[in-house]
């Protein structure tokens, strides 16, 4: 959620906190909180550990723990630490901030953090689009703790259900014990369900919940877009210009979602070799504090979008 719409924070890197804290009601535990810019691309400095005291809004704990400029009575982030929304090179700057990589639809001082949440906040461009509706760099969330202090069931779609793709998904679930069910590809939607669609893009575009990013950021907040014939896949940069073009050999880890539905995520690829190397970037190491993931045919993981961390 935009911050002069919602709230915002930041921070530098991801911190966990596990404990009781002093304020009213329990501290929630085991809590993330992550402050990046330009898309995840470089984070803020930050020293000390995380200060939490009680129940916490994400707007409290922000604000206990960096220095906040607020406007409209308090109720909004103009800045953290120094850094303000506005415009940089002529485009609009803003904060937002995604939980347990959602975009937030509520206020950060109307959000309580619950148990296990991952709370980023991150400074960027929004000429494109205002609305980035999920992101993979919280990964293994929202999988582990769900969405507002719920678990949800988790579904994989596969194209190949006994492929190297889909086994390897699912275990990687499987290893934050993750129950997930494994489905063939095409068996629909689920408002409730946490779905993942593993399969060259081909296949799976005629999903609609993920038909959208073909057609790029505006519809779906993914800065990526396959070719009509699933051949080749078009990485864009904050302007959303082309930046680079992958034929064969070309994977994509990505999320979305369609109004308050739950997040469908997609690890695919322009052929059954890329999305082997969607697969094998489904894991923390390689997703963190990334909106989305490529990969190029020698596997070399590109962060989505495109574009140069500032200094």
């Amino acid at each position: 959620m935009r911050a002069t719409v919602t709230a915002s924070i930041a921070l530098l890197g991801t911190i966990t906190i596990a404990g009781c804290g002093l304020g009213a009601g329990p501290a929630p535990s085991a809590i993330h909180l992550t402050v990046t810019r330009d898309f995840g691309a470089s984070e803020l400095p930050h020293s000390g550990a995380l200060k939490i005291s009680g129940q916490e809004t994400d707007m409290s704990l922000l604000m206990r723990n960096y220095s906040v400029g607020t406007r409209y009575g308090g109720g909004f982030v103009s800045s953290i630490d120094g850094l303000a929304s506005g415009q940089e090179a002529g485009e609009p700057v803003d904060w937002f901030y995604y939980v347990n990589g959602v975009e937030a639809s509520k206020g950060a001082a109307a959000t309580n953090v619950n148990p296990g949440d991952h709370v980023w906040w991150d400074h960027h461009d929004w000429s494109q689009t205002a609305d980035v509706p999920a992101v993979v760099g919280s990964f293994p969330e929202p999988f582990l703790n769900g969405l507002d202090g719920k678990r949800l069931p988790v579904r994989v779609e596969c194209v190949v259900v006994a492929g190297y793709a889909c086994q390897t998904v699912t275990a990687r679930l499987r290893s934050f014990n993750i129950p997930a069910a494994i489905n063939q590809a095409g068996s629909g939607g689920a408002p409730a369900i946490l779905r993942l669609l593993v399969g060259p893009w081909i296949d799976v575009a005629g999903d609609l919940d993920v038909a959208t990013i073909a057609s790029g950021p505006r519809a779906s907040g993914v800065y990526a877009r396959f070719s009509r014939d699933g051949h080749t896949l078009t990485l864009l940069d904050q302007n959303g210009r082309a930046a680079r073009t992958l034929d064969a050999g070309a994977g994509l880890v990505a999320a979305t979602r369609r109004d308050q539905d739950a997040p469908v995520w997609v690890i695919t690829g322009t052929d059954e070799a890329g999305v082997k190397l969607a697969a094998r970037a489904f894991q923390q190491s390689a997703l963190r504090n990334h909106f989305a993931v490529a990969l190029t045919a020698a596997g070399q993981a590109l962060p989505v979008p495109v574009g140069e961390a500032h200094p």
